[in-house]
């Protein structure tokens, strides 16, 4: 069986400029895929070829195994960063609406769009407009509309962007439901910390190319470990004397160490345990928002 979405090779030029340069990857059934960059990297243009509303120049994408064709479309659901439903018409009549364009019963659309308002604990958003909610939850109701027809390609681009922590957790929540349930996810975001808990493979893109690609644990494997987190019950004294510490910072519960080598942080802990209690003492690996930085540079956030 192909995998549910393929792209391989895939350029698209506007002008002189090109946007997106031989991009490829695959999204496996059941995944929530990270395509990582800063603005102007080429998400975007890569999200709207896969969602069929512009064409590749060259290389192609594959949707179990086939070209983009009418029927695919049905099986695909979009969030876009820019939402997108009408502020004066009923939500019901609205989601309804879209849900049978992808070819659900009428009956089976308002089933699902229940389901959906259940679960997140507004059914009485049935009967309201758009324009009558706040900000998140106009952002949950375009959530629904574009999983309420049971895709098996989901496509969401700053999914999150905007709301509050509670609201974050709950679609987070959701959006591993429907992992779980077999949904092939390409979830575009530049917040790291959401791909960290979410993803298992990431294209980094920078400027149109791939810069960083493959599963996101044997990413962090060929960086160094440059970071030790210690807590102790009382002060230690000389830390910055160890060889391979670069720079200690005193925090609210001891102490972030920088090192340049990891036989520097046996050294930090024998200290500790010899000068105080710990508490905890752990070599962190460093974060995808490091390794970012590292492939990409500041200065395109």
């Amino acid at each position: 069986m192909a995998n549910p979405l393929i792209l391989e090779q895939v350029v698209k030029e506007f002008g002189e400029k090109t946007a997106v340069s031989e991009i490829s990857l695959q999204v496996e059934k059941g995944e929530i895929y990270g395509l990582l960059g800063a603005n102007g990297a080429g998400k975007t243009t890569t999200m709207r070829m896969v969602l069929g509303l512009i064409y590749p120049d060259r290389g192609q994408i594959l949707y179990h195994g086939k070209p983009f064709g009418d029927e695919l479309q049905r099986g695909m659901g979009y969030l876009p960063e820019e939402r997108g439903l009408y502020p004066k018409v009923k939500i019901s009549e609205q989601i309804k609406y879209l849900a049978r364009l992808r070819g659900m019963s009428a009956s089976d659309a308002d089933k699902s769009l229940r389901y959906w308002l259940d679960r997140f604990e507004v059914p009485e958003y049935y009967d309201k407009k758009i324009e009558e909610l706040s900000k998140g939850n106009q952002q949950k109701m375009g959530f629904i509309a574009a999983v309420v027809h049971k895709p098996e390609i989901l496509i969401l681009d700053e999914a999150f962007s905007g709301l509050d922590p509670v609201n974050v957790e709950l679609l987070k929540e959701t959006v591993i439901e429907l992992r779980n349930a077999g949904t092939s996810i390409l979830f575009s975001t530049h917040r790291m910390e959401h791909v960290e808990e979410l993803c298992r493979n990431i294209t980094i893109l920078d400027r149109s190319k791939t810069v960083l690609q493959g599963n996101l644990r044997e990413i962090k494997k060929r960086y160094p470990r440059e970071e030790v987190i210690l807590h102790t019950t009382s002060e230690v004294n000389g830390l910055e004397q160890i060889e391979g510490v670069k720079a200690v910072e005193r925090k609210e519960r001891g102490y972030k160490i920088s090192i340049s080598n990891v036989a520097a942080a046996k050294e930090i802990l024998r200290k500790a345990m010899d000068e105080s209690e710990v508490e905890h003492f752990e070599i962190m690996e460093p974060t995808l928002n490091q390794i970012f930085i590292k492939e990409v540079g500041e200065s395109n956030e």
